[in-house]
């Protein structure tokens, strides 16, 4: 199989597929990256035909909608893939990005997942990534021994598109939290409790979260939000797209996202 984008996230999804018996051709643009493939066993190309030309599944963990449509729409990547075979997008993108992906992978022969996933680098190489999946049935039976080297669980949503829709929503809902415990914060500033002491004791008692985890391992709000802002507000500027693109709002979440510190990129509404 194929793979794009073995970066922060990319790179450990290929070890685990390594090491559970895929064999792996993946695209290596700079030293660096050919240099961390070959460690892991890796055959590694500059190009991406090479990566994409006979193989039954193409897996791409880039960044950014607009680096999707360039390696899926604007690269060769579609055309070198056989019919019958998959393209497996784990970049949160548009719902948009995806549909326009499918149109042009169809005439092909070749079907569309969309997998967007929930976690880390340390949540890939412990192989309990949540994967949101979203395409055919028969696709996700081709590529769910793939997608299960580094996924647990493994989410099948519904078709092409619902998996992003899906991981859009549990961003919202993240940041959303992030932007309650700001308030709870202040509140608790008001009420004369220290920060780090409210967030010390609050993971015990039922207003817990995810967000609240992690904010009280980094020791601050702020901290916490600064650390996993480059992402999250990348992945919130796409759904506030989505949903202006629906002519609506998104309610109580935009208001709990306006309270989120600006390290999240998430303000703006």
């Amino acid at each position: 199989m194929g793979f794009v984008g073995a970066g922060r996230m990319g790179l450990p999804m290929v070890r685990q597929l390594c090491a559970a018996g895929h064999d792996v051709r993946a695209l290596a643009r700079s030293d660096a990256a050919r240099h961390a493939l070959e460690q892991e066993g890796v055959t590694s190309f500059s190009e991406a035909a090479p990566v994409a030309t006979g193989a039954d599944a193409v897996l791409v963990c880039v960044f950014t909608d607009e680096q999707v449509r360039d390696v899926c729409l604007s690269g060769p990547v579609l055309e070198e893939m056989p019919p019958g075979s998959v393209v497996v997008l784990h970049t949160t993108v548009s719902p948009g990005t995806v549909a326009d992906v499918a149109e042009r992978a169809g005439p092909r022969g070749i079907d569309v997942v969309d997998a967007a996933v929930s976690g880390g680098p340390h949540d890939i190489a412990a192989g309990r990534l949540t994967v949101f999946a979203g395409g055919p049935d028969t696709a996700m039976e081709r590529v769910r021994p793939a997608l299960e080297a580094y996924g647990d669980p493994v989410l099948h949503v519904g078709p092409a598109g619902t998996g992003v829709r899906v991981k859009l929503v549990n961003n919202a809902l993240f940041a959303a939290h992030i932007g309650l415990l700001a308030e709870a914060v202040r509140l608790g500033t008001r009420l004369g409790v220290d920060e780090r002491t409210l967030l010390g004791a609050l993971p015990h008692g039922s207003g817990a979260s995810r967000a609240l985890a992690g904010a009280a391992a980094r020791g601050s709000v702020e901290a916490f939000t600064t650390s996993v802002g480059g992402f999250l507000g990348k992945d919130i500027a796409v759904v506030r797209r989505a949903v202006a693109e629906l002519g609506g709002d998104l309610g109580a979440l935009g208001d709990a996202l306006s309270a989120v510190p600006s390290g999240a990129g998430t303000r703006t509404r």
